[in-house]
């Protein structure tokens, strides 16, 4: 099951939390943070996404950065 980490403002930021993540051993999902497809773009705020039983450990990682 994967959970909400945090929002990224967009895919830019979104790319560099996720690498950060994922050299730390956290699978992340970026996904866009809106209800319909329609109109997506690069500029569309993004959510984090983190299994739940790696958040506490992602969160202690973008606590360091």
């Amino acid at each position: 099951m994967w959970t909400e980490l945090l929002r990224a403002p967009n895919l830019m930021i979104a790319e560099l939390w996720k690498e950060a993540l994922d050299n730390e051993g956290i699978s992340t999902m970026i996904a866009p943070d809106v209800s319909d497809w329609v109109g997506v773009t690069e500029d569309t705020p993004r959510r984090i996404m983190v299994p739940v039983s790696r958040k506490h450990v992602a969160e202690e990682v973008l606590r360091k950065l």
